[in-house]
C-alpha cells in the first residue's frame, strides 16, 4: 500500500497547537506517521475521500492533544524518555470493580493505602463508564464514553482519583470495549431513528439467510445465555451482530468514521488521567465471511493505526490486548517489526495451565505453555494473573493439552467435584468460575492441615504469575482469600451468570486481619506480601528477561529459569519431594513440601531471602 506523505497532514496536527508544542509534535508525528498512513491506507485508502478524512482525523488529534493537561503532557515526557517503565520487576497490578472494590470512585480513593501496602502500581477498574439501562453485562455494555456511571460518581471524581492514584504512583486503567457498544448508545439510538451515517457504524444484515451464512463458521461466547451471533431490530430492519449478547451491538470497523469516533473516545478519556486501556475484545474487531471473524489481520492493522495515534498523542498512555486465544495466537497482539501494537497482553494460556497442572498434579501444561511462549519484543510485556472478573475458559488450552476429553476431565475437577475446589461451570461446563481461594480448596477445608495445603496451593499459582515474566494483576480479595460470593443468585438480573460467584464486594472484616498471623486472611496477605517483596528485589523477574522451563524428573516439579540468577522451583503436587538441585545445574538438595515452591539464586544455590522492607 503506498504511503501517504502529504505535509498537510502534518499541518493538520500542528494548527491546534500552541508554537511551543509544535518540535514535540512534528518529532512524534515523524516517527510514527509512516505506520499510522500505511495501516489506515491498507484499512479505508480505496474509499472515496480518504485523504480528506485522514486529514480531519489529525486534526482532531491535534485538538485533542491541545487539550491534554500539563501534568499528563509531563507524564508523556517522562515514559518516552524511559519506554520500558512498565516492564521493571516492581510493578504489580490489581483489578477491581468500582462498587465492590469502594463503593464509587470517590471510595476507591480510600482505598489507596490498601494499594500501596500491598505494593500495586497499577489498578485496573473494571467498567465504570455509564453502561446500558438494565442488563449491561456487568458494564461492558457501554452506553457512553463520556460520562461515568451516575451510581460510580462523576467525570469530575474520575479525574480526582486518577490524579491521586498518580501521586501515590499508581496508574489507571481502564477498560474501552472496541468490539461493540450498548444498544442504547448514543450510535445506536441514532442509527435507530434512522439516521444513515450511524447505522454505518454497525453490521446490519437485511436478510436472515446473510446472516445464516456467517453463522455457518461463527463460535458462540455464550452458547446457553445467549445463542447466535445475531439479533433481528425492527427499527433497524435487519440482523444487527450481536457477538455477546443481544443487547450490545457490534461496531463495524471497515468504516473509517467509526474508526475515528473510537480514536477520539480513547484520546479523550486519556485526557482524563487514565493511563492504560484495557482493550476488550480485540479478537472480534473485523468480520469476514467463512471464517471464525476472530484474530483477522485487519484487527492487527486497526490497533497498530489506534498505537500510533496514542504514540503521537500521549505516549504516557499503554494499550492492553484482551485477546483471550491460544499461545501461538498472542504474540501478533503486540505487533509487527517497526509497528507496535499493544504494549501488554494477557497471557491467558499461562493463567489456565496453572490451574490445569493443580487438577492434574503434573506440571506438564506449564511447561508446555513456557515452551510455546516466544520471547517479548523490546517495550513489551504479558499480563499475568491467576483470577479475573471472567471465566476460565479450558478449551484456549487445546493446543498444549491435546485433546478436548482432558479439558473436560481438569473442568470436571473444578465444576464441583468431589476435590477440594468449589468452582462452578459456565456455558456448558468448557468453562469454570470461582475466587482463587475457591478452586484452592479454601471453602471446603475442614481441618488445619486442608486450609494449609490450601494456601499453599493459592501462593503457588500466585509465585507463578509472579515469576514467570511480565506485569503480575491480582484480583481483588485474592490477597486475604476471599471466598465465593453465592448472593448473585438472589438478584434475578444476575442469577443466569455464574461469574459473579466470583464478583463479591471487597470484605473489610476480612482486611482488618490482614495483619493476623493465626487467621487465613492473616496468612494469605503475609504470604502475597513477602512473594511480591522477594520480586520486588529480583532483576531477573523483569519482563522480557529469558524465561526457560528446564526439565525435571518428577512431573510434578516445575523449574522456571529467569535470566542469569533465578531458579523457580514448584510442587504441583501433593506429595513431599525430594530434590537434587544438580539436574538443574546446582549442588545441594531441597525438600518441597506438598504444593511449596522455592525460589533459589542460581549463583549461591540458596533460597531468596527476604529483606525487612519487602514493599515499597
Amino acid at each position: 500500500m503506498m504511503m501517504m506523505t502529504m505535509p498537510t497532514l502534518l499541518q493538520s496536527l500542528l494548527d491546534a497547537l500552541p508554537a511551543e508544542r509544535h518540535d514535540d509534535a512534528r518529532r512524534r508525528f515523524a516517527r510514527h506517521q509512516a505506520v499510522l498512513c500505511d495501516r489506515l491506507g491498507w484499512l479505508y485508502g480505496h474509499l472515496p475521500g480518504h485523504a480528506a478524512w485522514l486529514e480531519e482525523l489529525l486534526a482532531g488529534t491535534g485538538r485533542l492533544m491541545a487539550a491534554r493537561p500539563a501534568p499528563l503532557r509531563a507524564l508523556d515526557a517522562a515514559r518516552e524518555a524511559d519506554p520500558a517503565w512498565f516492564c521493571d520487576q516492581r510493578m504489580l497490578g490489581y483489578s477491581a470493580y468500582v462498587d465492590r472494590f469502594g463503593g464509587d470512585l470517590r471510595g476507591v480513593a480510600g482505598r489507596i493505602p490498601h494499594l500501596r501496602e500491598l505494593g500495586v502500581t497499577y489498578l485496573h477498574l473494571l467498567p465504570f463508564l455509564r453502561p446500558r439501562a438494565g442488563e449491561n453485562d456487568g458494564g461492558f455494555a457501554v452506553a457512553s464514553f463520556d460520562e461515568v456511571d451516575p451510581r460510580l460518581g462523576s467525570m469530575a471524581d474520575l479525574e480526582a482519583l486518577a490524579d491521586g492514584l498518580r501521586g501515590a504512583g499508581i496508574s489507571l486503567c481502564a477498560d474501552l470495549i472496541l468490539n461493540h457498544v450498548a444498544d442504547d448508545h448514543p450510535w445506536a439510538r441514532g442509527a435507530r431513528a434512522g439516521d444513515a451515517r450511524l447505522r454505518d457504524f454497525f453490521h446490519v444484515l437485511p436478510q436472515q439467510e446473510q446472516a445464516a451464512a456467517y453463522e455457518r463458521t461463527l463460535g458462540q461466547v455464550f452458547p446457553q445465555a445467549a445463542p447466535g451471533n445475531f439479533t433481528y431490530d425492527q427499527a433497524m430492519g435487519g440482523w444487527v451482530w450481536t457477538t455477546f449478547y443481544p443487547f450490545q451491538w457490534d461496531l463495524n470497523y471497515a468504516n473509517p468514521a467509526l474508526f475515528a469516533a473510537v480514536a477520539a473516545a480513547l484520546l479523550g478519556l486519556a485526557n482524563r488521567g487514565i493511563e492504560v486501556f484495557r482493550l476488550d475484545s480485540t479478537a472480534f474487531l473485523w468480520k469476514r465471511l467463512g471464517t471464525d471473524c476472530m484474530n483477522q489481520p485487519e484487527a492487527h492493522l486497526i490497533l497498530q493505526a489506534l498505537r500510533a495515534l496514542v504514540d503521537i498523542a500521549a505516549p504516557g498512555v499503554l494499550l492492553k490486548a484482551e485477546a483471550i486465544v491460544a499461545t501461538r495466537e498472542l504474540p501478533a497482539y503486540f505487533g509487527a517489526a517497526g509497528a507496535p501494537e499493544c504494549h501488554l497482553a494477557y497471557h491467558s494460556t499461562l493463567m489456565t495451565a496453572g490451574w490445569a497442572a493443580l487438577a492434574e498434579q503434573d506440571a506438564g501444561p506449564v511447561r508446555a505453555v513456557a515452551d510455546a511462549t516466544p520471547p517479548l519484543p523490546p517495550g513489551a510485556s504479558w499480563l499475568t494473573y491467576v483470577r479475573c472478573h471472567d471465566d476460565i475458559g479450558w478449551k484456549h488450552l487445546l493446543a498444549e493439552a491435546g485433546s478436548m476429553a482432558r479439558l473436560e476431565r481438569i473442568a470436571a475437577f473444578y465444576n464441583g467435584g468431589a476435590g477440594y475446589p468449589a468452582g462452578i461451570g459456565f456455558q456448558g461446563g468448557a468453562a469454570t468460575n470461582g475466587s482463587a481461594a475457591a478452586l484452592s480448596g479454601l471453602d471446603k477445608a475442614a481441618t488445619p492441615e486442608e486450609t494449609e495445603h490450601a494456601l499453599r496451593r493459592l501462593l503457588l499459582v500466585h509465585g507463578l504469575a509472579l515469576c514467570f515474566g511480565g506485569l503480575p494483576m491480582l484480583y481483588m480479595g485474592d490477597e486475604l482469600a476471599m471466598a465465593n460470593d453465592h448472593g448473585y443468585l438472589a438478584d434475578p438480573a444476575r442469577a443466569h451468570d455464574t461469574r459473579w460467584v466470583q464478583r463479591a464486594p471487597f470484605d473489610a472484616a476480612r482486611a482488618a486481619l490482614r495483619h493476623d498471623p493465626d487467621s487465613v486472611p492473616g496468612r494469605a496477605w503475609a504470604g502475597l506480601v513477602r512473594l511480591v517483596g522477594l520480586r520486588r528485589r529480583l532483576p531477573d523477574l523483569a519482563a522480557g528477561t529469558r524465561c526457560e522451563a528446564l526439565a525435571a524428573h518428577d512431573p510434578a516439579v516445575l523449574a522456571l529459569a529467569r535470566g542469569a540468577r533465578f531458579l523457580g522451583l514448584f510442587n504441583f503436587s501433593g506429595r513431599t519431594l525430594a530434590l537434587d538441585l544438580a539436574e538443574f545445574g546446582g549442588h545441594g538438595a531441597l525438600a518441597l513440601g506438598p504444593w511449596e515452591q522455592a525460589w533459589l539464586d542460581r549463583a549461591t544455590w540458596l533460597a531468596v531471602a527476604a529483606s525487612d522492607e519487602e514493599t515499597r
